[in-house]
């Protein structure tokens, strides 16, 4: 059975940024993955991967722990409201600095998913 592609939740996408944002500074957040994807038009017969792909950038992050930081954010995520739960990256700017180049699926977030800081 095929998938059926539908519309991004941005109301809830904002909501979740302000969630994020009521516990740490955010400097860039970005979302990727296959229903991102999807929208952009991606043919159906591919590897679809993470359905949701949150990258989330703070300075802020970096006196936590990782597992710390993407348990917190990834508990912010309403996956019911967005139809599938996401899988949540959390870096200091110098941390996604190496990220961005080093993993394919925080370069592809960045460069062909939303900017969450900048979508209206």
């Amino acid at each position: 059975m095929p998938v059926q592609a539908t519309a991004l939740n941005r109301s809830e996408l904002r909501r979740y940024v302000s969630r994020v944002q009521d516990r740490w500074r955010l400097d860039a957040a970005f979302l990727g993955g296959a229903m991102v994807a999807d929208e952009h038009g991606a043919p159906a017969q591919r590897e679809r991967g993470s359905e949701y792909l949150v990258v989330l950038v703070s300075d802020a992050f970096d006196e936590i722990p990782w597992l710390e930081r993407v348990y917190v954010a990834g508990s912010l995520w309403d996956g019911h409201e967005m139809g599938a739960p996401a899988e949540v990256h959390c870096y200091t700017r110098a941390e996604f600095a190496r990220k961005s180049s080093s993993m394919p699926v925080v370069h592809d977030a960045v460069w062909q998913g939303l900017d969450l800081l900048n979508e209206s």
